[in-house]
């Protein structure tokens, strides 16, 4: 049964959804009141050192846990439906992930829809990860994670990345992830009451913007299309309350179709992205937990890996 502090957040969770989702305000409003109102609202303190950078033209930041091993690095890729969100939204699911999972994290502002469409985002993504690459960073020292649009461009870019070549990282996070641009899930319908974060309207809004006259099945668009041959192991959390919990289903059986290692970590009647409450709710906090938990365990997997190969004779 879900907790007390979850069964007291739904509420205003729903009533700050709508107030800030509705199509009669501007998405200049809607991504003031993300990036500036709702994090206000967090009095707690935050646990990173935090450093702003540049990334070919992005605006980045670094943020540091205390402790943190600096070799190794959390990817994390904000939500927003690809139209709203930022480093300052985001920042503190990043960097309490890394705080557990003793890493530093790195963000940056991707492109935002409708200025900016489809496949602009997943290219400042996969940019992000080659400037790593490029700074020194291993790719076994790598996660990249994601929530709700960022789950979709976590995929996506790990698609792409494997597409061109490149050294892929050492796992996959999704939270709740956005990966069907179609929305055909009958979850969508199913979970229509259930969901106090989001509803098909704005979904489909959202993503009407990200994806423009491009082919909603795309792969990189929706990469529950995709080949997913070869890909690093993935986490994929979601709730059972979500409008987009088929996603997650979907995402899951196509890994696990190619042989993909692959957890789906399914939370009873959370909604849409609830992780983002980790200071409020123990659903959250346990979630965060995971990731993580995760995200060391497969860093250091990687890690073993590479050095069993390395010590392989000739």
């Amino acid at each position: 049964m879900p907790s007390l502090a979850f069964r007291l957040l739904r509420p205003f969770v729903r009533f700050n959804a709508l107030l800030c989702a509705r199509t009669i305000y501007p998405i200049g409003y809607q991504r003031f009141y993300l990036d500036r109102v709702m994090p206000a609202m967090d009095l707690t303190k935050f646990p990173c050192e935090c450093e702003r950078i540049t990334i070919n033209e992005m605006s980045a930041a670094w943020f540091d846990p205390p402790g943190a091993d600096k070799d190794r690095v959390l990817l994390y890729i904000h939500g927003g439906g690809w139209v709203v969100g930022s480093i300052n939204s985001h920042k503190r699911i990043a960097g309490e992930i890394a705080k557990v999972a003793g890493c530093r994290a790195l963000m940056v502002d991707y492109r935002l829809a409708p200025e900016h469409k489809f496949p602009a985002a997943v290219d400042d993504c996969v940019a992000s990860y080659r400037w790593l690459l490029s700074q020194g960073y291993r790719p076994e020292n790598i996660v990249i994670a994601g929530d709700s649009a960022g789950g979709g461009l976590t995929m996506s870019t790990l698609v792409a990345l494997r597409d061109a070549g490149d050294p892929l990282p050492a796992a996959g996070m999704l939270l709740c992830p956005g990966t069907d641009m179609t929305l055909e899930g009958g979850s969508i319908i199913s979970n229509a009451r259930k969901d106090a974060m989001l509803n098909e309207k704005i979904a489909r809004m959202w993503a009407g913007l990200y994806i423009g006259d491009a082919d909603p099945r795309d792969p990189l668009a929706s990469p529950v299309y995709a080949n997913l041959e070869g890909l690093p192991p993935l986490y994929i959390q979601a709730g059972s309350g979500e409008i987009i919990l088929d996603c997650a289903r979907q995402m899951a059986e196509a890994a696990e179709s190619c042989s993909v290692p692959v957890e789906l970590d399914i939370f009873d009647e959370m909604f849409h992205d609830w992780q983002l409450f980790f200071n409020f709710i123990p659903e959250g906090r346990d979630a965060v937990d995971r990731l993580g938990r995760f995200c060391r365990e497969k860093m250091e997997a990687a890690a073993e890996d590479r050095e069993g190969v390395r010590a392989q004779p000739a």
